[in-house]
């Protein structure tokens, strides 16, 4: 089983409460075993002899004999959580290490909502089984053939009922995981989209609230919710059921011993104290069983889990890291630029039969140019600079940058040569001098003020009460979209990186603003070769080379004045955004 395999690998390293656990609990079960044998000497011997001395004495060993079991229990749990917490923290340490090395696409499929309910609640799951495990699979086992052993030593008779209850009892316990087992992977299933909702609404809770669509929110939350009730409770209606058949047998049994063994009294062949005793491993066997009923429901519900978790780990990227023989680390360029050039590129998401988004595309950028990349909506501008940093990998073709194929780049070095800016701005919790810094969280102050200047970024920090240490919300919430792209700009900028892809980042900033970024780093950065993904004719008009998309192609490419003389597609745009720019002109 999945779970098994999962608690082999992350108990390893916590062996010691691993196995200090069921010790401890092997302990607890034999004081647990001896308590009706000196019960029953109490009732057959110290009894009918009137022996009060003998009572007392035997009566001692049993307070002792539960004090060592106490020991062992109270150990036993301490060792169990120290091993369940320690496989939980490994656990989720290892999957958040996976999901930061999967690629976008593996991310994609997977689904935020879904990777977050994998990373809690399933790895819960998969804790609390370890714990439950390491007390309950030891001492229900134990407890069971301890008390089977000790029934038969103490009436070989009344130890014929354990020959039908037991097989009762297992017979309940089969029933209810098969049919809880597919009901808790959907309750998992139910998590996830209850997640994703969540996660969606709570990130454009501004479009929510601007388009008034609460109610739909609500009500579209209030579907999954309900369906996550209607599953729980089906499961809930089945486990309902498990104790009172258990307990349903576990009376049938006792109803049986009292009358079976009165019989026997009446007629001398077994004393009240074995009678009693009996009774008591009876039930400790059957409690035994269940016991293994609730882990064995619990094993079902983190069977779904591990398996989810199982899905996660056994991701293999789609962008594969290089062979460590064929891996390039370019020499840094102290903030030179670098060339890029695509040729013949085609890319596809997903699988191979899917429709190219980019269709045979090829062009060079020279070191320290700047290339705007113009389109409509759709055309594959953000999926051309995107096999850049190489976020994606091409379908055909090959994406280089100084002539080296960026599949045979070291990540590492890739990422750090590639600054992105991306259209969707990305800001953490803590201070605005920590997010500009975080690519680079040794820079100096005055670096840092250098680049949010040329981000047109200074002025507002400076006028917020802390500054550069002026504390931010989640996501930013206390910025304007147009103050928190250009501390995104700056965060790249910072990095020092050869190539800067700026993906239509500057949609909430005035052209005003813009065009200042734009002269900014022309002036600034001249040596730095940057890709500007626009939608806006008179930001594609500052770039020394416009490359036209449309539908995946590259339609035309050059200056603007050469685009204007041999495009019409081109001349369409520049007239269909005549009016906005004559009117942001005047």
């Amino acid at each position: 089983m999945q779970s098994f395999r999962l608690l082999r690998t992350y108990l390893g390293p916590h062996r010691k409460w691993a196995i200090l656990a069921p010790a401890l609990m092997a302990l607890e079960v034999a004081m647990d075993l001896l308590q009706p044998r000196l019960l029953q000497a109490i009732v057959d011997v110290g009894i009918p002899r009137g022996d009060l001395a003998f009572i007392l004495r035997t009566g001692g060993w049993m307070l002792a004999v539960a004090a060592v079991g106490l020991i062992g229990g109270i150990g036993c749990t301490v060792c169990a959580v120290l091993a369940g917490i320690g496989l939980g923290t490994d656990l989720r340490r290892d999957m958040f290490g996976k999901v930061q090395d999967l690629s976008f696409g593996n991310l994609d499929r997977l689904e935020a909502g879904s990777i977050i309910t994998r990373l809690t609640s399933d790895v819960t799951q998969m804790q609390e089984l370890a714990m439950m495990l390491l007390r309950i699979m030891v001492r229900a086992p134990l407890l069971l053939v301890g008390s089977i052993v000790m029934g038969i030593l103490t009436s070989r008779t009344l130890a014929l009922l354990f020959f039908f209850l037991i097989p009762a009892v297992l017979i309940i316990v089969t029933y209810v995981v098969r049919k809880t087992f597919p009901l808790f992977a959907r309750v998992q299933a139910c998590i996830d989209r209850v997640n994703t909702i969540v996660q969606e609404n709570l990130a454009g809770v501004r479009v929510v609230k601007s388009f008034v669509r609460s109610d739909y929110e609500a009500a579209r939350f209030g579907d999954a919710n309900d369906a996550l009730m209607q599953v729980g409770v089906a499961a809930a209606r089945v486990n309902a059921a498990t104790m009172p058949l258990v307990m349903l047998v576990f009376s049938t049994g006792f109803v049986a011993t009292l009358w079976i063994g009165g019989l026997q009294a009446f007629s001398g062949g077994l004393e009240v104290g074995r009678i009693i005793a009996f009774s008591n491993y009876l039930m400790q066997a059957l409690m035994s069983l269940m016991m293994v009923s609730m882990l064995v429901m619990r094993l079902s519900r983190s069977e779904a889990s591990a398996r989810r978790i199982g899905e996660v780990m056994a991701q293999v990227p789609e962008v594969p890291t290089p062979t460590p023989g064929d891996t390039m680390t370019p020499a840094s360029r102290d903030g030179r630029g670098a060339a890029v050039a695509f040729e013949g590129v085609t890319m596809r998401y997903g699988d191979a039969d899917a429709d190219p988004v980019l269709r045979d595309i090829s062009f060079e950028a020279m070191p320290g140019e700047t290339v705007a990349v113009l389109g409509a909506t759709g055309s594959g501008k953000s999926s051309l600079v995107h096999l850049i940093a190489r976020f994606y990998d091409v379908s055909e073709g090959r994406v280089t940058i100084d002539g080296v194929d960026v599949r045979r780049w070291d990540e590492r070095a890739l990422r750090a040569a590639v600054a992105v800016v991306p259209q969707e701005t990305v800001l953490f919790s803590g201070s605005i001098a920590e997010n500009i810094r975080y690519g680079r969280p040794e820079a100096p102050q005055e670096e840092l003020e250098a680049v949010a200047e040329i981000a047109q970024a200074h002025d507002f920090i400076c006028d917020m009460p802390d500054g550069y240490e002026t504390e931010l919300s989640q996501r930013g919430a206390n910025l304007s979209g147009g103050q928190k792209q250009r501390i995104a700009i700056a965060r790249a900028l910072l990095m020092r990186s050869p190539i800067l892809i700026l993906d239509d980042c500057t949609s909430a900033v005035d052209v005003e603003t813009e065009a200042r970024i734009l002269d900014g780093l022309l002036a600034g950065e001249a040596a730095r070769t940057c890709f500007i993904v626009t939608q806006r004719v008179a930001t594609a008009m500052t770039a020394h080379r416009i490359l036209l998309l449309d539908d995946g192609k590259i339609a035309a490419q050059g200056s603007h004045a050469e685009l204007m003389a041999t495009s019409p597609l081109y001349r369409d745009i520049v007239q269909s955004q005549a009016p906005e720019e004559d009117s942001h002109a005047a």
